[in-house]
């Protein structure tokens, strides 16, 4: 990732605006900020959310409430927990995000 054109700034997440976004079962809540080609969000997950698709998007992910499964196409399946993260690149696995209980989390991708 390359970080360029992005002068020092804050966010104040309670002004950000949420956008639904519906899985399979359940939905996502976005909170989402863009800075030149990266986009920063704060995503709240429903109990019971599955993902409608495979994403093969990049991210570096950081749980910070709940509890996240997040399942590989090969079968694997990685579980966070808060304070836990992962990272994955661009076309590289794969992946779909699922919760019973539900999540927020820290993403940049």
């Amino acid at each position: 990732m390359h970080m360029s054109n992005i002068p020092f700034g804050t966010t104040d997440w309670s002004t950000i605006p949420r956008t639904e976004h519906t899985g399979e079962t359940g939905a996502a809540y976005w909170q989402t900020q863009t800075f030149d080609a990266i986009r920063v969000r704060l995503v709240e997950y429903t109990p019971g959310y599955l993902a409608d698709h495979w994403c093969s998007k990049g991210h570096i992910l950081f749980c910070m409430e709940g509890q996240l499964d997040t399942e590989l196409e090969d079968g694997r399946i990685f579980t966070l927990k808060p304070g836990m993260s992962y990272q994955v690149a661009d076309n590289a696995e794969p992946h779909r995000s699922s919760t019973s209980i539900g999540a927020k989390l820290f993403i940049v991708d």
